[in-house]
């Protein structure tokens, strides 16, 4: 996501290149490319010209120190109000009430209700009691999707697929929950194809009959200026507590982001992107704000990871690690791991730097299955003990997984070179720092 905006970031503030001063002459065409590709990015016109004129003004009011040149203090005022634009602070949900209420809303394919499994499976891994409410009595196969995707993640779904009142269902589902000590119930409503009348008229009934303690309005950010016009109309409706961007992994240029929240007054809560599960983000405007200049997001990578990796299990393989015990079984785990925390892209443009260096590039997800089945293919003993995997056992394992003699050979000289780096690190005095490095709870 961001990736044409970031690109032209920065070659707008390669105009401040070997510029020894900040300077109106100077900072004028730099300000010029920020506006127009913001404007490029779908960013309402006037709320880029404000912006703008703000950095514009800050970098004038500026003396540039010697250890900084014009161009990093740019980006650092740019920064700045990026993050400003985008709310300044992040904004967590309220879970107030017995139960609390969350009320989903927004056009139908916007991803309501993939969010709304999203945000249960969320408040789950925090330990809290959640259940879902179907209350889309409009698009065929709405409660089919929402119970599918409680299914996948362990969470109830209350649903009365003959009954077409949303408001009785709604009523009913958190009548289920008092008794059944459910503490939050999400309710999926219906959408529409645009705005209209008998729309408006059922969400506003539905907040009015639950109270609940947060509404999200759920908005596709690959439409554009259109999902800010979008929410305002809702906004001025029902009033809503926050927004959710979805889609982002999709050919978004970021406008709905970076407009949102200047239009509307509500903060961005979350930020989805792709089908599974885990991969909803809550939304920090400095962190998106560095992401978008190229700096990365290093501190939300490491929370994933802290999210994603088991304790226990991480101690265990530092021990097996520290032992020269590291075999593919371990392997095998640490992929499946790395898989749960989402899409390698998104991941790998948390990396500082590494947002440019991927545009362009194709990051296939199904990029290590074929390891995966060369893994699988061994027995026991093989993987437990690679140096006995001889010649007709690598044809079998090839012939096993799919895969040809030259990609096994491949992983089996990989991993090799891994375990003599280990056995260094190991023989160098167990560097505590580095073997910590390829722990993520190491200490």
């Amino acid at each position: 996501m961001f990736d044409s905006l970031s690109l032209k970031l920065e070659k707008a503030f390669q105009n401040l290149k070997g510029q020894g001063r900040i300077t109106e002459i100077n900072v004028a065409g730099t300000i010029k490319e920020i506006r127009k590709a913001l404007i490029d990015a779908d960013v309402n016109y006037k709320v880029a010209k404000e912006v703008t004129d703000e950095i514009k003004q800050k970098a004038l009011g500026q003396n540039v120190l010697t250890a900084i040149s014009p161009g990093q203090l740019l980006i650092k005022i740019t920064n700045d109000e990026l993050t400003q634009l985008m709310g300044g602070e992040s904004e967590d949900i309220k879970v107030d009430g017995n139960p609390a209420v969350i009320l989903i809303a927004g056009l139908q394919g916007s991803g309501k209700t993939t969010f709304s499994g999203k945000l249960a499976n969320y408040l789950k891994r925090q330990g809290r009691s959640v259940m879902l409410a179907a209350c889309d009595i409009y698009r065929p196969a709405a409660i089919d999707q929402l119970k599918v995707l409680g299914g996948q993640i362990g969470v109830d779904v209350y649903a009365e697929p003959d009954n077409k009142d949303a408001v009785r269902i709604a009523r009913n589902a958190i009548d289920h929950a008092k008794q059944n000590n459910f503490r939050i119930v999400i309710v999926d409503t219906a959408g529409r194809l645009a705005i209209d009348e008998e729309m408006m008229e059922e969400i506003a009934r539905l907040k009015e009959a639950l109270n609940p303690s947060e509404t999200l309005f759920v908005v596709d950010s690959m439409t554009g200026q259109d999902a800010v016009n979008t929410a305002k109309a809702f906004n001025d409706r029902l009033n809503f507590n926050g927004v959710v961007l979805t889609k982002l992994d999709g050919d978004t240029r970021g406008g709905a982001a970076l407009s949102i929240r200047k239009v509307v007054d509500k903060p961005i809560k979350f930020i989805s992107s792709g089908e599974k599960m885990e991969a909803l983000d809550r939304f920090y405007p400095d962190r998106m704000a560095g992401r978008i200049l190229g700096m990365g997001d290093v501190v939300s990578l490491v929370e994933k990871a802290q999210e994603t990796f088991d304790q226990e299990e991480a101690a265990r393989l530092q021990k097996k690690i520290r032992k020269n015990q590291f075999d593919f079984n371990d392997f095998l785990t640490q992929l499946e791991q790395i898989k749960k925390m989402g899409n390698m892209k998104d991941l790998l443009g948390m990396v500082p730097g590494m947002g440019k260096a991927l545009k362009g590039v194709d990051i296939d997800d199904n990029s290590f299955k074929p390891v995966e089945a060369i893994i699988r293919s061994m027995t026991l003993e093989e993987r437990e003990n690679p140096v006995v995997i001889n010649s007709s056992r690598k044809n079998r394992i090839a012939k096993g997984s799919g895969t040809s003699i030259q990609q096994v050979n491949q992983l089996l000289k990989q991993f090799e070179d891994m375990r003599k780096m280990m056995k260094t690190l190991n023989k160098m005095g167990g560097n505590k720092r580095a073997l910590n490095a390829l722990n993520p709870f190491g200490r």
